[in-house]
């Protein structure tokens, strides 16, 4: 692969790289770094991992952040449509000419990522870093892309880290039970930095505990250090080390929201205690302003389309109570596409049943699993089944089949998520094109 030289030809070096390809260890990424002058040590950043609720939870705490009067860099992965929503500053994706013109630094500083390519993960973890340092964030919210211990961002520097439920995804890297996957996230510990850690499971707490205690992490434990609680008259009140915030409005729906809003506070009350001064109104504000798109994000008229980015049992468990909360009785016509190293059967078997219709379609990455592989195994769980060839013909499928009072649901994974979003900007694109 040949050295870019302009930033349209930096963007189409990324778009290069492998986007499916995982490397776990951060060796390259510190030598990379290092070559850069070290840009991940000239900013305070918090680190979350996770297996559901990360993105959420660093969404509300950059909000927070922001309404703060800091200036926040913010990487998430993956991505709905665009790669540039992967690095943002104040709320705003990076530009083509930012981005490229950020991958020509690390590439000039660090010109082995053309003689030896990194992953797409990596690679853009580094440029991230480096454009957060070249911008001058005040603090950057990073989110984990694959478990923790090895994974890219924790070449950073954090000051707080966060941990919101683990679950069973990633098997194949992480580990088959609780306490192995556990493990590999609570690597993002660091001695001497506080971590947050949400409500978990024995076996996954107890994992996070011992691994505390290995490097000499302190931690806040959900619902012994801070908690979400619901209120008689159904508002939330929060109960933290220094905060008492009542009345709280949640801009992110659904009732898991809570929870990753409750890891949220706490970790903006250990970035105030680390320096990183946040108010209580400002934390108010930030979670009342935040915006996560493709989790519980509806869409389009009547009926209504509903985007979430459920790929694994755990993911489909908050979904399904969150349809029941906030759809309750309402007939449910679904468009699913799923990567063939998911856990799929029990995801279908929660989610089909529920299902008026199922529309399978593939998803665009060389990871999906083709509807007809899967075909039989549920029309076993739904009466109603079809396997379509792309996601328009899916969704127009659905659309069809749904009356005004039900819902459309997209979900199964965050490919199939941003696929619906292009879909409907160029039926929307369309229609405007039309006589």
């Amino acid at each position: 692969m040949s050295a870019p030289r302009t930033p349209q030809e930096a963007l189409a070096f990324l778009a290069k790289l492998n986007p499916s390809g995982i490397k776990l260890g951060l060796e390259r990424v510190r030598e990379a770094l290092a070559a850069l002058g070290h840009p991940e040590r000239r900013y305070p950043a918090l680190h979350v991992a996770g297996t559901n609720g990360k993105g959420s939870t660093c969404a509300f705490t950059a909000a927070a952040l922001q309404a703060a009067g800091h200036r926040v860099g913010l990487y998430t992965s993956p991505h709905l449509v665009r790669v540039n929503e992967r690095i943002r500053v104040d709320g705003a994706d990076i530009s083509d000419e930012d981005f490229g013109r950020a991958i020509l630094d690390v590439l000039e500083r660090y010109p082995s990522a053309v003689s030896e390519p990194m992953t797409y993960f990596e690679f853009g973890t580094v440029v991230a870093l480096w454009h957060f340092a070249r911008v001058g964030v005040d603090v950057a919210v990073l989110e984990t892309g694959l478990g923790g211990r090895l994974d890219a961002t924790t070449a950073a520097s954090p000051v707080v880290t966060a941990i919101t439920p683990v679950s069973f995804d990633h098997m194949e890297y992480l580990g088959h039970t609780l306490e192995a996957i556990a493990g590999e996230k609570a690597g993002i510990l660091k001695p001497g930095v506080p971590c947050v850690v949400a409500r978990q499971e024995p076996e996954a707490l107890e994992a996070i505990v011992r691994k505390a205690g290995e490097v000499g992490a302190p931690l806040w434990v959900e619902g012994r250090d801070f908690a979400m609680e619901v209120r008689p008259d159904g508002g939330l009140s929060y109960r933290g080390a220094s905060w008492s915030l009542d009345g709280l409005t949640l801009a992110l729906r659904g009732p898991h929201q809570r929870q990753n809003a409750a890891v949220a506070l706490a970790s903006l009350e250990a970035l105030h205690a680390r320096g990183i001064l946040v108010s209580p109104e400002a934390a108010r504000a930030g979670l009342a302003s935040a915006r996560w798109p493709g989790r519980l994000e509806e869409v389009g008229g009547q009926p209504p389309i509903l985007l979430d980015g459920a790929h694994n049992p755990a993911g489909v468990e908050v979904l399904l109570a969150s349809l029941s909360t906030l759809y309750p009785g309402r007939r449910v016509h679904l468009v699913f596409g799923v990567v063939g190293d998911k856990d799929r059967g029990p995801m279908m078997r929660a989610l089909f049943p529920r299902c008026t219709s199922v529309q399978l379609t593939p998803l665009d990455t060389p990871r999906s699993l083709a509807p007809a592989a899967y075909l039989d195994e549920a029309r076993a769980l739904c009466a109603d089944v079809s396997a379509w060839s792309d996601v328009d013909s899916a969704l127009a499928a659905a659309r069809r089949h749904a009356g005004p009072d039900d819902v459309v649901l997209c979900t199964g994974s965050l490919f199939l998520v941003g696929m619906v979003k292009a879909c409907l900007v160029r039926n929307l694109g369309a229609m405007h094109q039309s006589p």
